[in-house]
């Protein structure tokens, strides 16, 4: 038996109830084709009704044997209920076909509402699915900080916008692809109604392809005063948690179009730079003597080979400091400031906080108005921020604490403190007398004694 034989079987028989009721033969003719629709639809809400529950049931069987992710996504997201409720419009539009007559006024409109129901019913089938799809896919592990989301929200949109044109062409009885032609006139309008969406629709898809951004990144956006971390990405917004546990939420065109810093790179490297530097007092270097060579030779084990290596190069008139076959650390025995550097060069290289296959130097820079900068660059093995200023805090304080060893001064503007002490010293006031007061006067450093006991570690202090 086919779909005609039912169809027509159906309405005799809603007819022949109908006549049995008491109303006349043309009372009934007119009125089976009515509640013969009404039947029609109220029986294909119930088929697709069994249809959902027969398919929930079978998946969460199959649950049962077998854990799959898009399988508990499509009943998480109420997939195949959605997907139900497309059967009805099925159903109707094949029983209107062959009972009604296509130029009765009830089969137009039945039938226009029908296949808009159906775009409608498919609209949402096709939505829920793809925020099944795409909650699988962010659950992957290769693709779980990728901005998913809002690729499945472009996709929604352009399926979205492709039923609204259905609607509108099933309503007015023209082609779709008619009225698409027709929206050229109106895509000014469109533009400026749909600004946001339509540059975060671009947006979306350059920072996907390009690998821009991703959920977990650190990103700082100067323009905006944004510095954190990524929470979601979206079609229209990118939510980006501040340090501060403040909440920033940025266009996502404005991080194509604009400037702004991601630090994944060094997240996944092998270390966080540090970029340290001090001013040096011009005046307080100088050339090493023989004497102070010798007294530095006490000062540290490493650097005394050091010094002792440079020594023999300067005697068989060999001194490279560019050229370095025997793989001496950065710096020179001829002044205090190159020693310095060679220590703290030596000092880097044993520390244990420090990736040593990563730049490491000590180097002066271009001198200024205010000295000499001498620079610590290195990177350090622990990125977390905590850690991290910790090194770098270490590091400097060490480096400013043996200073004054090297008889070298660090550059420091002068206090009110300095100036009130001048001006009493320019008065005559006597030195022992400032020194008694409350304030702390500076002592000049002492050399260390050569004492084995009093020189400092080699060790260092992690």
């Amino acid at each position: 038996m086919n779909t005609t034989e039912i169809a027509f079987g159906l309405l005799n028989a809603v007819r022949n109830m109908l006549m049995w009721m008491g109303m006349s033969s043309q009372m009934a003719k007119a009125l089976d084709e009515s509640i013969f629709l009404c039947i029609t639809v109220v029986v294909s809400f119930l088929i697709s009704w069994v249809i959902y529950l027969v398919l929930e049931k079978l998946s969460k069987k199959v649950l049962k044997f077998k854990r799959l992710t898009l399988l508990e996504a499509i009943l998480e997201k109420r997939c195949l209920k959605h997907i139900s409720l497309v059967f009805p419009a099925l159903i109707i539009s094949a029983f209107l076909q062959v009972t009604f007559k296509h130029s009765s006024a009830i089969f137009k409109i039945s039938s226009k509402v029908t296949w808009i129901y159906f775009s409608l019913a498919l609209m949402l089938a096709i939505n829920s699915v793809l925020k099944a799809m795409g909650k699988t896919m962010m659950g992957k592990e290769k693709l779980r900080n990728r901005p998913l989301k809002g690729l499945v929200q472009i996709i929604q949109v352009i399926v979205c916008f492709l039923t609204a044109i259905t609607v509108v062409a099933i309503i007015i009885n023209k082609s779709p692809v008619a009225i698409i032609t027709g929206l050229g006139a109106f895509a000014a309008v469109l533009m400026l109604i749909f600004k946001d969406t339509i540059l975060g629709l671009v947006a979306g898809v350059q920072l996907a392809q390009n690998d821009m951004i991703q959920i977990g990144d650190w990103i700082s956006v100067p323009s905006a005063n944004v510095d954190g971390v990524v929470l979601d990405i979206t079609l229209n917004t990118v939510k980006v948690q501040n340090w501060d546990n403040t909440i920033s939420t940025l266009p996502p065109y404005s991080l194509v179009s604009g400037v702004f810093t991601n630090w994944r790179g060094m997240s996944e490297s092998g270390g966080r730079r540090i970029v340290k530097q001090y001013l040096l007092k011009l005046d307080s270097i100088k050339p090493c003597t023989e004497e102070f060579l010798n007294r530095m030779k006490e000062f540290d084990t490493d650097l005394k080979k050091f010094i002792e290596i440079k020594q023999q190069q300067q005697d068989a008139g060999q001194v490279r400091n560019t050229e370095n076959p025997q793989k001496l650390v950065n710096g020179t025995i001829e002044t205090n400031a190159g020693l310095f550097r060679a220590y703290m060069k030596i000092y880097l290289d044993r520390h244990p906080s420090l990736n040593k296959d990563l730049t490491l130097m000590v180097r002066t820079l271009d001198a200024t108005p205010n000295g000499l900068p001498l620079q610590l660059y290195c990177f350090s093995a622990n990125k977390a921020w905590e850690s991290y200023e910790s090194i770098a805090s270490e590091i400097m304080e060490h480096c400013v604490a043996v200073m004054p060893f090297f008889d070298l001064e660090p550059f420091q503007n002068p206090s009110a403190q300095d100036y009130i002490i001048s001006g009493m010293l320019e008065g005559g006031t006597p030195y022992k007398e400032i020194e008694a007061m409350t304030w702390h006067i500076p002592n000049k450093p002492e050399a260390p004694k050569q004492n084995v006991q009093q020189k400092p570690s080699n060790k260092v202090n992690a």
